[in-house]
């Protein structure tokens, strides 16, 4: 009996071994042996677990901020900045007592959400304000209180590219109370004098003016959007004197915040006001009374009246006056009516 060969386990026998041939110049293969087509595959199938084993891994993202984060790092360092600016006394109030910074990091920050969220100004026309140099915004008057005058300067501002400040011309009640008085001349209100207005609107300054005064915001309700006088037409010569355009604008909204069904005369000549308000909310439910209603507003600011063609005697023109005045009254009312048919509601 023929010795058995020993095969150690987990080998296979020499004779069912394949062999691999050499391979010489050119890839060319020296044996007689052609490779297997499996191993081929088998080959194909390694080569992408190589390669991908060859890349490393990429590093893992950065962790993204949370979101509005980066507002409210803004939003305090503008703060932080402020305050520094607020006690060291690294700011500047001009001869009227406006205060820019004030305005701009406060007051303006304080009424824009009545505007955007409350009222919902849509403001039209803003592309007719100038870029630079002065110009004359008259407006119509009305609701009671003034806050048209104020959503008027944040319109001004937030909408027009060069992001100008409207000084309005304020009537003198409004400069003897005490709190109104600082905060009006720090948000760049004036006295409503030809002099003030001249001057700021020989400085390129936009000056805002609202010629119906009290006649306007003390209107009953049952004469809303019916303009009332507009005096002389002393912003006419303002306007002429200084050369400056003279830009119509007309709100709608404003008018229904407090619809005034009376007026208590007596009670506003014993307080030195002119006019006590009676509405179907105040004084009924007193303080609560005084919060507007959230009518939605529409701002158009119409093509400016050019007042640089004139000569300088002009502005002692009265027919002149009468004319240009009477044309501004006109477009304003003609806008208001405009507006009023294509408004679908009062608070829509």
């Amino acid at each position: 009996m023929a010795d058995a060969k020993v095969i150690p386990f987990g080998e296979e026998p020499r004779s069912s071994r394949r062999k691999v041939p050499r391979l010489g110049r050119g890839g060319r293969s020296q044996g007689s042996l052609k490779p297997v087509p499996q191993q081929r595959d088998e080959a194909l199938e390694q080569r992408p677990q190589t390669a991908a084993a060859a890349v490393p891994p990429l590093p893992p993202d950065p962790p993204k901020p949370a979101p509005g984060s980066g507002d409210w790092e803004r939003k305090l360092a503008h703060g932080l900045s402020f305050l520094r600016r607020r006690i060291t006394g690294d700011y500047e109030v001009d001869d009227f007592g406006y205060d820019h910074d004030l305005t701009e990091q406060v007051l303006m920050s304080l009424l824009r959400p009545l505007s955007d969220k409350y009222f919902r100004v849509e403001v039209k026309g803003i592309e007719n304000i100038p870029d630079s140099g002065g110009a004359l915004v008259v407006a119509n008057h009305s609701g009671v209180l003034p806050l048209d005058g104020l959503m008027l300067q944040v319109a001004v501002h937030d909408n027009h590219p060069a992001k100008r400040h409207l000084r309005l011309l304020a009537a003198d009640l409004v400069f003897v109370l005490p709190v109104i008085n600082e905060l009006a001349r720090k948000a760049g209100h004036t006295l409503a004098c030809a002099e003030d207005a001249q001057l700021l609107l020989e400085r390129g300054e936009v000056v805002g003016v609202m010629p119906e005064g009290f006649k306007g915001i003390g209107k009953p309700f049952a004469e809303r959007y019916k303009l009332q006088r507009f005096g002389r037409g002393g912003f006419v010569s303002t306007a002429l004197r200084a050369g400056a355009p003279i830009v119509p604008c007309s709100i709608v909204g404003a008018e229904e915040i407090y619809p005034m069904v009376g007026n208590a005369k007596t009670l506003a000549r014993l307080l030195g006001i002119p006019y006590f308000p009676i509405t179907p909310t105040f004084p009924l439910l007193g303080p609560l009374g005084a919060v507007p209603l959230p009518t939605k507003w529409t701002i158009q600011f119409g093509e400016p009246i050019p007042t640089d063609g004139h000569p300088p005697e002009a502005a002692d023109d009265p027919m002149l006056m009468f004319n240009l005045t009477d044309q501004v009254r006109e477009t304003i009312q003609h806008t208001l009516y405009k507006l009023l048919v294509q408004r679908r509601s009062v608070f829509f």
